[in-house]
């Protein structure tokens, strides 16, 4: 994914050569794929999420996410075709894979970057690393029911955001941070500094 030219390098995993590029348009975050040659990413400055076929290297859907915001993480259920992508304005976009259409919006932390889903438990996670920090957790109850069971606390910044479905665990790292640096005509939206050996792995269980 090429977040600032708005296309898609696929590589050849066989050579390492470069089979094509894929012009998708717009500021692209996370990916996800079926497992069937259908590949879907989020397009943050448009909230929308483009359908990729993997092997003609095309578009073959653009579906806009309202009532989401800014998508950035995004995570699929590929048994029951759901794919559940991380909303800005504090909510869990969920999503019919064939038909584009949001099925539901579960409210979510403040900040998020990546969602995960659990296939063994059927939880969806959302790390959200506003405020305080904390990671919210949606559980499929059927394949178009999706109920917040938790929101657990986690740390300021924890955003990245790794899940091991053979232990259930959810890993997120971040560190502490000092202030915030004064805004310039260079860098106008300064992020606060990570303070010099903070830095953390932290792990989740049930």
């Amino acid at each position: 994914m090429n977040g600032r030219s708005g296309d898609i390098t696929a590589i050849d995993g066989a050579s390492g050569n470069v089979a094509g590029t894929i012009a998708v348009g717009g500021k692209l975050e996370f990916a996800a794929a079926d497992g069937k040659g259908r590949i879907y990413v989020n397009v943050e400055d448009k909230s929308e999420m483009a359908a990729i076929d993997a092997k003609n290297l095309s578009v073959v859907a653009r579906w806009p996410m309202a009532p989401c915001e800014e998508p950035s993480g995004l995570a699929m259920d590929t048994e029951h075709r759901r794919l559940f992508a991380g909303c800005d304005n504090k909510m869990m976009a969920v999503i019919d894979a064939d038909s584009g259409k949001v099925l539901a919006t579960p409210p979510i932390g403040a900040g998020v970057d990546a969602d995960a889903f659990d296939p063994g438990t059927e939880f969806a996670f959302a790390s959200c690393g506003g405020g305080d920090g904390e990671l919210t957790v949606v559980h499929e109850d059927s394949k178009d029911k999706f109920s917040v069971v938790d929101n657990v606390p986690t740390q300021r910044g924890a955003r990245t955001m790794a899940l091991d479905p053979k232990t259930h665990e959810v890993y997120l790292v971040t560190a502490e941070f000092g202030p915030r640096p004064e805004p310039t005509k260079e860098n106008p939206r300064p992020r606060p500094p990570m303070l010099p050996d903070s830095f953390v792995v932290l792990v989740f269980a049930r």
